[in-house]
């Protein structure tokens, strides 16, 4: 059960980043611990982003914008509804960051309680 936990958390993460960003990425792994739901996703830089990360500060820029605008993203109650409707449990909170010169983000949920199947 928890695989197929996990997938479909991830394939919530590409349906959301694909409906706020506009992209999602490439690759997205899930794991659940304890009551921690670890997303690992690469690929996630679009176009524009590549070509603003060449010029000077557009690697901070970028990283800047996209942790800013991404934790926003779930700060939003409706957004926040689709993980807890689908967990069975509320999201306390989130840690998100990215790494630019990798193309990797790492996003770590936090709910209130285990995640069934994590045989924690």
């Amino acid at each position: 059960m928890a695989k197929n936990m996990e997938h479909q958390f991830s394939m919530l993460i590409r349906e959301i980043r694909k409906e706020y960003v506009g992209n999602g990425p490439k690759e997205i792994t899930t794991k659940f611990i304890d009551s921690w739901a670890v997303t690992e996703m690469k690929g996630n830089l679009t176009n524009v982003e590549k070509f603003m990360i060449t010029s000077n500060h557009g690697e901070e820029m970028v990283h800047e914008t996209r942790t800013r605008f991404v934790k926003e993203i779930y700060k939003k109650p409706e957004v926040l509804l689709r993980f807890e409707n689908l967990m069975g449990a509320k999201v306390l909170r989130l840690f998100s960051d990215i790494n630019i010169k990798e193309d990797i983000a790492m996003t770590v949920f936090v709910f209130d309680q285990p995640i069934e199947g994590t045989g924690n």
